[in-house]
């Protein structure tokens, strides 16, 4: 019976047009195309963080090839206070990692792609400024991978071809 069930599940899915993003793996379409994608520099701690997560996710920078694409991308991060304790002192940060991104064609310099992506954290401020300072750093390495994911999706989808996001 779960035989059954299992092969049914697969007939339904295949008939639904569903397609595997990454389907062949490393040398598939998408693949290629994210490895054919340069990351530009980006300013600042959060940049450089960023920037080292789309590199690691891309694919990118392989020696010897030259970028199909170039990716851009802004960056706003915030931290605010958001909780007040009844002597005045912030008990809770939230921190917002915001990019604008860019896909641009090297050769023809259109944009291919212009969106957004982001992430936030809430950061608990106890009494050690040590602890704080740690969590907000924390914060921001994680929202960092997580803002490059999302922009990797976005270019992912792009370069695939689907025009819904």
């Amino acid at each position: 019976m779960k035989r059954l069930s299992v092969l049914l599940g697969a007939v339904l899915l295949s008939g639904c047009g569903l397609t595997p993003m990454y389907a062949g793996g490393g040398s598939g379409a998408v693949a290629r195309g994210l490895a054919d994608v340069q990351v530009a520099a980006i300013e600042g701690r959060a940049g450089w963080l960023v920037r080292n997560a789309l590199v690691d996710q891309l694919g990118a920078g392989k020696a010897g090839v030259s970028p199909k694409y170039r990716l851009d991308v802004r960056l706003d991060d915030k931290l605010e206070g958001l909780a007040l304790l009844s002597d005045d002192t912030i008990s809770r940060e939230r921190r917002t990692l915001r990019a604008r991104y860019q896909l641009v064609d090297v050769t023809s310099g259109e944009i291919v792609l212009d969106a957004t992506a982001q992430s936030d954290a809430g950061i608990d401020v106890v009494s050690s400024d040590y602890a704080t300072i740690a969590a907000e750093q924390t914060a921001l390495e994680n929202l960092s991978k997580d803002v490059a994911s999302r922009i990797v999706t976005g270019v992912a989808l792009r370069l695939r071809g689907d025009t819904h996001q």
